[in-house]
């Protein structure tokens, strides 16, 4: 009796502590590999049914449930019972799908601390394309793939990308044994020297192989060249030709609106017949003759 008694207590004890376990990938994860979670119970024969994943929201600052099958987003995740554990697949792992996850168990003889195992955290790691923007100027009109300065300009470069981390950016010229350590290639008082093919280099500090390029290149003009025949000339050019043809657009709808307020305001509107319009009677002289006289109005 002693003996069933200490088994029912040990069985109580190991089914109300069970843990919570969840699993992960060990490979970092990049941006459109799948994803792979696991929840499951360490050493007890709880129904894992009874189990559904949380992922943690930063923009809600709380927990809420994963939803067991979502085709309609880009995530695409799904959730299956494959034997004594639960299987979270994340068919494609978006910017937004990284975060912390976890186990939470629904059963009522559970009483380990908010029924849930121990977060984890998936980062899911990026890289956009590169971006190149010129002080000075607005990072909308961008900066083409040739360069073309007077000797003597200054040009500043900067070289920027989109990344789950902030990466490590490098520039170096063709054909020179140098590497600038620096998101900003500075030229100061450009000379004939300084022209060539420039590239940017941004790497991943966590993940080697994301990793981006882009190349620029400088030409270097004389010092008594147009002014149009400059990168800076040519963003004048288009900039004022825009800011022209919108002026003239604009006086030209305002003539229009002026002349049709003024035709509109001139025009007469249809005469009310109602208004003309005065009783006839059978002696009047606007009536038909008639062998009846009599004078009530026929209208």
């Amino acid at each position: 009796m002693k003996t069933l008694l200490v088994a029912a207590v040990v069985a109580l004890i190991h089914g109300n502590y069970a843990t919570l376990l969840i699993k992960g990938p060990a490979e970092p994860v990049l941006e459109g590999d799948p994803i792979k979670l696991e929840c499951m119970y360490k050493d007890s024969d709880l129904n894992i049914s009874q189990v559904h994943f949380e992922m943690f929201s930063k923009y809600l600052q709380d927990w809420h449930p994963v939803p067991e099958r979502s085709w309609c987003s880009f995530s695409r995740m799904q959730t299956e019972l494959t034997g004594e554990s639960l299987v979270l697949f994340i068919r494609y792992a978006g910017r937004f799908s990284g975060g912390p996850y976890r186990c939470v168990s629904d059963a009522d003889n559970v009483t380990q601390p908010d029924n849930s195992s121990q977060p984890l955290t998936i980062n899911v790691h990026y890289m956009g394309e590169l971006s190149l923007s010129r002080e000075g100027y607005t990072n909308y009109l961008g900066i083409p793939e040739e360069l073309r300065v007077r000797v003597g300009d200054d040009v500043v470069v900067k070289c920027s990308a989109s990344s789950s981390e902030e990466p490590s950016y490098f520039w170096q010229k063709e054909g020179v044994d140098w590497i600038l350590p620096s998101s900003t290639l500075t030229l100061r008082k450009i000379s004939a020297m300084d022209g060539g093919d420039y590239t940017c280099r941004a790497e991943h500090p966590s993940v080697k192989s994301l990793s981006k390029k882009r190349t620029i290149s400088i030409t270097v003009l004389p010092e008594d060249a147009y002014w149009y025949e400059t990168t800076n000339g040519r963003v004048v050019l288009m900039t004022s030709a825009a800011a022209a043809a919108l002026v003239v657009f604009i006086v030209s709808m305002s003539v229009f609106l002026c002349r049709r307020a003024k035709q509109a305001k001139s025009s007469k509107g249809p005469i009310d017949d109602r208004s003309q319009k005065k009783p006839i009677y059978k002696s009047s002289v606007e009536s038909l003759p008639s062998t009846c006289g009599d004078k009530q109005p026929l209208v």
